[in-house]
C-alpha cells in the first residue's frame, strides 16, 4: 500500500510538471536548422525524464537512501524547470540565457557537491563540515564564474578564482577527508563516490572550456558555448543522479541479505 501511495504521488508530481513544461512552451517555433534550440530541448527532455526516474525509483531503496535519491530528483527537476524557460529565451531572443544559467547552477551545482556528503552520511561515515565546505566551495566557484561572464569584474579573475574553488573541491573529493571517509564505506558506495568524482573532475572541465571558448564574444563562439554548456548539464546533472541510485540499490540489496 505505501509503495502504491508512492508512486501515485510521483505520478501526480510528474503530470504536474509536464503542465507546467507545455504552459512555458506556448507560443515557441522550433527551427529545425537551430542546433542550440535543439539541444535546449533535448536537455529539457532529458531533465524530466531523470526526475521521473529517479522519484520512482527512491521507494525501491532503503529509508536511510531516500534523502540522497530525493536530492538527485530535485537536481534534475529544478534543471528541468529552467531549462523550460532558458529554451523560451533562446526560441524568442537568440541571446544566451546568462542569468537563467547561472540560476539554476547556484541552486543545483550545491545540491550536486552535497550528494558526495549524502552517500557518505548514509554509510554513517561524513561529518557536517565537509558539507559546508563542499557548498561554500561550489558558491565560490559560481558566484565569480557569473561575476566573471557578465563583466562585472574582469573576465580571467572571475575565471581564476572559480578555478581555484573548483580545484579546492577536486582536492577533498581525491585527496581530502571525503576521500578518507569513503574508505570506510560499503564497496556499492565506494565505487559511485569514485565515479561521481571522476564525472565532477572530467565532466566538469566541460564548463571552463565552454568560459574561456565563448568569451571570443563572436556569434559562433556564443552558440556552441551553449550546446557545450546543455551536453554538459546533461551529462552531470544525470549521471551524478545514476550513481547516487546505482550505489543506493547495491547497498539496498547488501543489506537485504543480511537480513
Amino acid at each position: 500500500m505505501y509503495m502504491i501511495k508512492v508512486k501515485a504521488l510521483a505520478l501526480t508530481v510528474l503530470l504536474s510538471l509536464l503542465f507546467i513544461g507545455n504552459a512555458s512552451a506556448e507560443g515557441e517555433t522550433l527551427k529545425e536548422t537551430d542546433n542550440v534550440a535543439i539541444s535546449f530541448w533535448i536537455a529539457t527532455a532529458m531533465m524530466l525524464a531523470s526526475t521521473a526516474f529517479f522519484l520512482i525509483e527512491r521507494s525501491s531503496v532503503a529509508p536511510k537512501w531516500r534523502t540522497s535519491m530525493t536530492v538527485a530528483a530535485l537536481v534534475t527537476g529544478i534543471a528541468w524547470y529552467h531549462y523550460s524557460y532558458m529554451r523560451t529565451h533562446w526560441v524568442e531572443t537568440g541571446e544566451s540565457p546568462l542569468v537563467l544559467r547561472y540560476v539554476d547552477w547556484l541552486i543545483t551545482v550545491p545540491l550536486q557537491v552535497s550528494e558526495f556528503y549524502l552517500i557518505l552520511a548514509a554509510v554513517g561515515v561524513a561529518s557536517i563540515a565537509l558539507f559546508w565546505r563542499l557548498v561554500g566551495a561550489s558558491i565560490i566557484m559560481l558566484v565569480f564564474g557569473f561575476l566573471g561572464e557578465s563583466g562585472a569584474i574582469d573576465v580571467w579573475l572571475g575565471f581564476a578564482v572559480g578555478m581555484l574553488a573548483w580545484a579546492y573541491i577536486i582536492y577533498e573529493i581525491w585527496m581530502g577527508d571525503a576521500k578518507e571517509a569513503s574508505m570506510n564505506a560499503s564497496k556499492g558506495t565506494q565505487f559511485a563516490f569514485r565515479a561521481m568524482a571522476l564525472i565532477l573532475t572530467v565532466g566538469w572541465a566541460i564548463y571552463p572550456l565552454g568560459y574561456v571558448y565563448g568569451n571570443n564574444g563572436d556569434s559562433d563562439a556564443i552558440n556552441n558555448l551553449n550546446i557545450l554548456y546543455n551536453i554538459a548539464d546533461v551529462l552531470n546533472k544525470t549521471a551524478f543522479g545514476l550513481m547516487v541510485w546505482y550505489a543506493a540499490t547495491l547497498d539496498t540489496v547488501a543489506d537485504q541479505a543480511e537480513d
